[in-house]
């Protein structure tokens, strides 16, 4: 099982693909930025 987030805690950075193909981490965020992750599982 993987280790719980817990409110204020920081999130782990990661990397991912944008929309258009581009690499974006995480921490390219940290203290600029609001970020809200959200995770679809399909569309209705």
């Amino acid at each position: 099982m993987r280790n719980k987030l817990f409110n204020g805690q920081e999130a782990p950075d990661f990397e991912l693909a944008d929309l258009n193909g581009r690499q974006i981490r995480l921490s390219n965020f940290r203290e600029k930025k609001v970020v809200v992750l959200a995770f679809l599982r399909g569309f209705l």
